[in-house]
């Protein structure tokens, strides 16, 4: 039965798709379309698949290639390197004067230490 031509009886909510009732014979009835919506319709039909071809095809079409494989570990290798870099650089600290240092060139200055030029006083 299609769902346009679905009818419910009002009398003894019998679903048919005739003139009269086919339990009661009563002719008052509602189409069923008042509360499910029909479909739109395909401009193409389904195309009927067999099992036997759903088949075929998974053996067929189922195995990634081996340059696809390639391409997904890359990117997955070279997004993990990135990560890890990230994680594991060093924290910057803000000076104060709107220039952020780096440990390792606190520790630089730490090794070398440039005093810087102090005119002398001669005392007369």
């Amino acid at each position: 039965m299609q769902l346009q031509a679905a009818r419910l009886c009002l009398d003894c909510e019998e679903v048919h798709d005739a003139q009269q009732c086919p339990v009661c014979a009563s002719e008052s009835f509602a189409a069923m379309t008042r509360w499910v919506p029909l479909a739109q319709r395909r401009g193409q039909p389904r195309p009927i698949v067999a099992p036997e071809a759903a088949a075929y095809q998974e053996i067929a079409g189922g195995a990634p290639s081996r340059s696809r494989q390639l391409l997904k570990h890359g990117a997955l290798g070279l997004t993990a390197v990135g990560l890890i870099g990230w994680l594991l650089r060093t924290p910057r600290q803000n000076t104060g004067h709107g220039k952020t240092r780096t440990n390792t060139d606190e520790q630089a200055e730490s090794e070398i230490r440039i005093e810087p030029d102090t005119p002398e006083v001669s005392r007369e």
